[in-house]
């Protein structure tokens, strides 16, 4: 008798456990966001942006995969920082039909915009179904560049000494990473945003020197302990989440995501990040 109560206690607590386990991935951590503090040394930085910050937002996924009014919480949460640059890397929207222009446009009425400047670029899922509607891309664009955001496809923009050089993105029909960085000027303080880290490995830099910002992954947004996580869409496994050194004078950075495609995160919270600017010397 005794063994069969021990039994059934320990079946008990183990289905106990996983209710809890279940409801956590679920409900909790997906929407337990994280401020995540980087230093940013940039060569050539003007000394009166030496202590701005650069905040990075990422994978937003607006969309009917979970309730964005999170992400409107996000915003203003991350408002209250008031970052002096801002910046987005993609994948906006969890596109399925027109439906999520309007949520986009609803959300980002309380976009986080920088002091001295907001940049972009887009991810695989602002290329609409199956990264083949470039017209969706199109229409994100126009949205978000009303919104305040200066969305860059394959282009440049500088603010206040700050030069942002934005890789549109790698699975999109609008990829041209020779474009923009054959701009690239080593004089400048410079920063890149590319949606897809896998691009870091492709021969198009110009010999760039600096950080790259990046999202996509979400850090596989489920993690075992002590394990890599067991599902990342790079090619790449190495570029799972965080800082990574590329070993020819790039900065690697990928941010774990905002927003989720699914709603589902364990071991791997959404993250905000938060660079403090300092000259390399």
């Amino acid at each position: 008798m005794e063994r069969r109560k021990f039994i059934k206690k320990s079946i008990l607590t183990s289905i106990g456990a996983s209710i809890v386990g279940g409801l956590y991935t679920w409900q909790i951590e997906p929407f337990w966001l994280e401020f995540v503090n980087v230093k940013m040394p940039i060569k050539n930085l003007p000394k009166n942006l030496i202590g701005k910050t650069v905040m990075q937002i990422s994978d937003v996924h607006v969309g009917n995969k979970f309730k964005y009014q999170y992400i409107i919480d996000s915003f203003k949460k991350a408002s209250l920082y008031k970052p002096d640059f801002v910046v987005y890397t993609g994948d906006f929207v969890s596109y399925e039909t027109a439906e999520q222009f309007n949520q986009l446009e609803e959300v980002f009425k309380h976009a986080v915009i920088g002091k001295l400047g907001t940049a972009g670029v887009l991810g695989n899922h602002d290329y609409g179904v199956d990264w083949l509607e470039p017209n969706v891309a199109n229409t994100i664009s126009s949205i978000l560049n009303k919104a305040g955001i200066n969305i860059l496809r394959n282009e440049e923009i500088n603010f206040d000494g700050l030069n942002i050089l934005g890789i549109d993105d790698y699975w999109g029909s609008n990829f041209n990473p020779v474009k923009v960085m054959s701009k690239y000027d080593k004089s400048k303080a410079n920063l890149v945003l590319c949606h897809n880290p896998d691009v870091c490995d492709l021969n198009v830099w110009n010999n760039y020197k600096g950080w790259i910002l990046s999202g996509h992954t979400h850090g596989g947004q489920v993690k075992p302990p002590f394990l890599n996580p067991p599902i990342l869409p790079v090619k790449n496994k190495r570029y799972s989440s965080g800082e990574f050194d590329l070993y020819d004078g790039r900065t690697l950075y990928i941010n774990r995501a905002l927003g989720n495609l699914y709603q589902v995160r364990f071991n791997v919270r959404p993250e905000i990040t938060i660079f403090k600017l300092e000259e390399k010397l």
